[in-house]
């Protein structure tokens, strides 16, 4: 294991130092605005639009939060730091106040190693922005729900490594499914989000991102620019639980 996480720091250094990477992946920032955040991930980002989702959260009780978005199919963070995509061109073109990091569940051991490796190579210039590093805990699969423990311990180890953040959405579906195991979260993969579950994580996220109470937001779930028909006592459920677990995990 020794070796490995020293043949990948070596590979990731060498990578940031002589890659050129071009713009293949990055959207335009939205809206204009004071929190700056860029998310990495892949399509448990993107699937969605979550950052947008986010971002119309805030918009809809009067916070701004400006987001971009570096996510493409299948990328774990190491792969970002590698240069599969533009994401180190995207992080140092301006400011951030926060770069939420997202990986796939990482509840092996080998995969929590190179979510911790990539975390630390990623915070010097994350730092260097001013920003602060946040972890985006995701879900395991739909038939792995022992897992979530362990996604929670990745993120967690991962944030805590360079003194970061994390925003426990994959642990906001736990207290879900705990309540009601017939809310949609899943897509028909049983592993990418559906609508009402890509909400759930944008409650969790634009909680931890502003520190406002996510139960004060309108009784509507709207992902993707669409109201989703879910009713009002859904909603207010969805908006509790992220409060609670937001509240729970909200590193100081």
């Amino acid at each position: 294991m020794r070796s490995l996480r020293l043949s990948l720091f070596v590979a990731a250094v060498l990578q940031l130092n002589v890659a050129t990477l071009e713009g293949r992946s990055g959207t335009n920032l939205i809206p204009s605005g004071s929190t700056h955040v860029l998310f990495i991930g892949n399509s448990l980002t993107y699937t969605n639009d979550l950052p947008g989702t986010v971002s119309a959260l805030a918009a809809s009780v009067g916070d701004t939060i400006r987001t971009r978005t570096v996510a493409l199919p299948d990328l774990a963070l190491i792969d970002h730091v590698h240069g599969a995509s533009d994401a180190m061109t995207v992080l140092r073109a301006e400011r951030w106040d926060y770069v939420v990091l997202q990986q796939g569940p990482s509840s092996l051991p080998v995969n929590r190693d190179t979510l911790v490796l990539a975390t630390v190579l990623l915070n010097p210039f994350i730092k260097a922005t001013g920003a602060t590093s946040a972890q985006f805990m995701v879900w395991p699969a739909s038939n792995r729900p022992q897992d979530f423990p362990r996604v929670l311990e990745s993120s967690q180890a991962a944030a805590r490594e360079v003194g970061g953040v994390m925003f426990a959405a994959g642990q906001a579906w736990a207290n879900a499914l705990a309540k009601d195991p017939s809310l949609p979260l899943y897509g028909a993969d049983g592993y990418h989000p559906a609508p009402l579950g890509t909400y759930l994580a944008a409650l969790v996220i634009y909680e931890g991102i502003t520190g406002h109470d996510a139960r004060r937001l309108q009784a509507k779930a709207i992902v993707s620019g669409s109201e989703l028909p879910v009713s009002p006592i859904t909603v207010r459920m969805m908006q509790q639980i992220a409060h609670e677990t937001a509240a729970q995990y909200r590193a100081h």
